[in-house]
């Protein structure tokens, strides 16, 4: 059976009886019920996909990289040739998914999707390349069928290879200059909303800047009229290579029960296509934080995602989902390490209860909405 076919018919919702019985286990421990707040949810979505004890021992970043060809339309504020640059700088260990993944004990896998200036073919360097950089989408669609396949089903399978190797956690990066007009295009598409509404300052561009990127979405979604039940058809005509492969790490991850840690609005749009793909695929997604970019928190309301962090992050790398890593360990050391009541000696209270809106972890768990129905 070919990759995605494949992935998609593995990916479905995860039984309910693992997280009534990781909730019990947590109201064991010697603490108030839910006096953990969002550590005991965190915790109990890891039984629900892992099963006991949940760990978070061997976490890997994808930080992929690739150009966009709608530079061409003024919408940045940095030259294309830093995503090389970058790249580069990602190979030596010098940029901020390095020195955050070395602290969370993460490894980094860096990959080339499409990166339009030459790269130094250096030690650790991933070659998925499906050429320099996707077309202009105001044009035309950014790709063809057969490259948004090829790059999506490339992110898969290095998903799986360190799955194979042993990875619990897989979280999301990537670099790209022009990767937010990407992103808002595919936001809008998928969602609905506005291009004002979900169009940001990427790099940090001015004013005249930012209204001409708005602009720019708009004329991509009318020239190209994605269709949003379609995922593949949305990553075809205003998508990215690297946002391609990113989603092939989500429906990787969904079908082997791995947790997803999302970054920020590039990782976000990458969801909103894998779940456009296969709607069970939600129960996999971890929203790390929540970007200052505002078509982030669309996406995030679309998936039905709250965000465990908002520091106001807008770099991209995966940055945000190492920081993530530390919060989801947390949660599986609670969880496995914590003494109950009756281990420990501790007396009971009588009285205590949870609140009413804290009834259950479960009720914020689940993908908030119904997403569009699966398209191969």
């Amino acid at each position: 059976m070919a990759l995605l076919p494949r992935l998609l018919d593995a990916i479905a919702a995860p039984a309910a009886v693992a997280g009534e019985t990781a909730e019990r286990h947590l109201d064991r421990l010697t603490k108030p019920p839910r006096s953990l707040g969002r550590l005991e949810e965190l915790a109990v979505r890891l039984v629900l996909l892992r099963g006991e004890p949940p760990r978070v021992a061997r976490p890997v970043v994808f930080t992929f990289a690739a150009d966009h060809g709608v530079v061409a339309e003024g919408v940045s504020a940095y030259p294309q040739i830093v995503t090389a640059q970058m790249l580069e700088n990602f190979l030596k260990g010098g940029a901020a998914i390095n020195v955050l993944a070395r602290q969370a004990g993460a490894s980094v896998v860096v990959a080339d999707f499409g990166v339009a200036n030459p790269v130094t073919r250096a030690a650790g360097l991933i070659d998925c390349s499906m050429g320099p950089g996707t077309a202009n989408m105001t044009r035309g669609p950014a790709m063809s069928r057969a490259q948004a396949l090829q790059a999506l089903e490339a992110g898969a399978r290095l998903a799986e290879e360190a799955i194979a190797a042993g990875a619990d956690l897989l979280a999301t990066g990537e670099m790209g200059i022009g990767n937010t007009t990407a992103a808002s295009a595919i936001t809008a598409a998928i969602t609905g909303a506005a291009p004002e509404a979900v169009t940001g300052r990427g790099t940090g561009v001015d004013d005249a800047t930012w209204r001409r990127k708005v602009e720019v979405v708009r004329r991509a979604l009318a020239v190209n009229a994605p269709d949003a039940r379609d995922g593949l058809d949305v990553l075809v005509r205003v998508g990215g290579f690297e946002i391609a492969g990113l989603v092939g790490v989500v429906l990787a991850g969904a079908a082997h029960r791995v947790p997803v840690a999302l970054d920020g609005f590039i990782s976000g749009a990458a969801a909103l296509v894998a779940v456009a793909l296969a709607p069970d695929a939600g129960w996999a997604l971890f929203a790390s934080h929540r970007s200052a970019e505002p078509g982030h928190a669309v996406a995030l309301a679309h998936l039905g995602l709250e965000p465990y962090l908002d520091l106001g992050l807008r770099l991209g790398e995966g940055t945000g989902a190492a920081l993530f890593v530390h919060l989801a360990r947390a949660a599986a050391l609670i969880y496995t390490e914590m003494a109950t009541f009756k281990s420990a000696g501790v007396s009971t209270s009588e009285g205590a209860s949870m609140a009413p809106s804290e009834a259950s972890s479960r009720d914020r768990i689940a993908p908030a909405k119904p997403a569009p129905e699966r398209r191969r």
